[in-house]
């Protein structure tokens, strides 16, 4: 993944992390228990971090131009996916095995930061 492709992925990635805050915030405060609706905002919280961690992948890879660095952006929005994706589902519809899937987006988060690191260390 180029660094200009992150940057769109990052940016419809803020778009979407951004409308899902305002979806709970407004749309679903109504609708879901507050368990749930806390479930939601954890979605939107680490979405919006992990979109913001996409710029700082895109921004380090034109200046490092790490090919490493390419592979984590493409593993964190792995996680966003995930992590993300499995809370706004389980927020929606209450399907609890959902939560199995939430830790593989995590554990790509961490592997994704410690590429970054690893890039970042060989940079030098």
């Amino acid at each position: 993944m180029t660094d200009r492709q992150l940057t769109v992925l990052a940016a419809l990635n803020m778009i979407a992390a951004v409308g899902a805050g305002a979806f709970g915030a407004h749309g679903l405060k109504r609708m879901l228990t507050p368990e749930l609706l806390s479930v939601w905002q954890t979605g939107v919280l680490y979405h919006l971090l992990h979109a913001l961690g996409l710029f700082i992948v895109a921004l380090l890879g034109a200046r490092f131009g790490s090919p490493l660095l390419s592979a984590a952006g493409a593993v964190m929005f792995a996680g966003i996916v995930l992590f993300s994706g499995s809370l706004y589902v389980l927020a929606l519809t209450g399907t609890h095995w959902l939560g199995a899937i939430t830790p593989v987006g995590g554990t790509a988060f961490l592997a994704a930061w410690a590429m970054v690191a690893w890039a970042a260390w060989r940079a030098a």
